[in-house]
């Protein structure tokens, strides 16, 4: 960890002194460090609670990133994204321990659309940037799909452009991750293995509508197995597919998100799981430093007992256009023998009701 962190630091010096040097193409350095204190009730088999900071987001997750456009003429753009995840309560990098795990990719971009190369966001986490009101906070419909503000792909190819209001985008991954830790952000499938076209392979796709108003949006995301994944895709014709529809529109200063996600798992042994996701969010400014946004959601899972209810809503106030201090509350139901934890990467008692609270700070950069 710390010749990564020794890494980091050379990368950050470098880029630095590179900005200086070339003025009219400077390196953009920027961040965000955001954590705060967790409550959580029935957080152990005995049903006890538990204060902590946690360590994967509060209201977004903590970063450091360097970007940077070089203008090429004719309207066309060279550019590249480094993005390090961390976490605050201890330093600890993010990703599974990847120098940089958020974004690490090159393309080119014009009026024509834009091409990227490298670890890069799936297109159902772009799809659903606008219309999940509440982000990837610590409570939230991350809790219900870990996978979802995890949605990167390695070794991808990507593009996306705007037409007239309509976007189309798609990535396809050669090997969509390499890596056995970082929880929901690594599952060890190991792609680009000569003698099999589809191990460990990953297509996403988008096609949406958007105006001031009002946006709509579909997505296509499968993700094929291969020799040692994890959650039971170790071959590949084993995948877990999600299909999305995503749309938000404005009442004055009222904003409406709502999507549902339908999600189709067929892993080995002939284990076949279906569920819906659906949810519906609000956001209101309150006034120039206070907004409110609220949001239910429900996993509901095929065939099973087991489905999760959970609602939160989250309280920022701006002290600055960078500085905020927040407050959110939630309530996750558990149905059957159901153990998902309100907060990403949190615990609960098995067949529990689960009752949050999170004080914090973030600051931008």
């Amino acid at each position: 960890m710390n010749k990564k962190l020794t890494a980091l630091i050379a990368c950050a010096t470098v880029m630095a002194a590179s900005g200086q040097a070339h003025a009219q193409d400077a390196v953009s350095i920027y961040g965000i460090i955001d954590t705060g204190v967790l409550y959580t009730t029935n957080a152990n088999a005995n049903g006890n609670g538990v204060f902590k900071m946690p360590s994967l987001t509060g209201t977004f997750p903590s970063r450091l990133g360097f970007k940077d456009a070089e203008d090429l003429g004719g309207g066309n753009q060279a550019l590249f994204v480094l993005e390090a995840g961390f976490g605050p309560d201890s330093g600890v990098m993010g990703q599974g321990g990847r120098l940089f795990g958020r974004q690490s990719w090159v393309g080119l971009k014009g009026n024509w659309g834009q091409v990227s190369l490298g670890r890069q966001y799936a297109m159902t986490y772009i799809a659903m940037q606008k219309t999940d009101v509440m982000g990837p906070n610590i409570i939230s419909i991350s809790s219900l799909d870990a996978y979802l503000p995890n949605a990167r792909t390695d070794n991808a190819i990507g593009y996306i452009g705007t037409f007239e209001g309509i976007t189309l985008g798609a990535t396809y991954s050669f090997g969509r991750d390499a890596s056995a830790a970082g929880g929901p952000a690594a599952t060890n499938c190991a792609g680009e293995v000569a003698g099999d076209a589809k191990a460990c392979r990953q297509l996403t796709g988008l096609l949406g509508y958007e105006r001031r108003e009002f946006g709509i949006n579909t997505s296509y995301d499968v993700l094929r197995g291969g020799s040692g994944a994890a959650g039971g895709l170790s071959n590949s014709d084993a995948k877990d597919q999600r299909v999305g529809l995503n749309g938000y529109f404005f009442v004055g200063d009222l904003k409406f998100g709502l999507g549902l996600l339908n999600r189709r798992t067929d892993a080995v042994a002939n284990v076949h799981t279906r569920s819906n996701l659906w949810y519906l969010g609000v956001s209101y400014p309150l006034s120039a430093a206070l907004i409110l946004d609220a949001q239910v959601s429900r996993l509901d899972v095929k065939d099973s007992p087991n489905d999760v209810d959970l609602a939160v809503a989250r309280l920022t106030y701006m002290l600055s256009k960078r500085t905020a201090l927040y407050t959110s509350l939630g309530y996750l139901r558990n149905h059957g023998t159901s153990a998902i934890a309100i907060d990403s990467g949190g615990t609960v008692k098995a067949g529990s009701n689960q009752t949050g609270v999170m004080m914090g700070i973030r600051h931008t950069f």
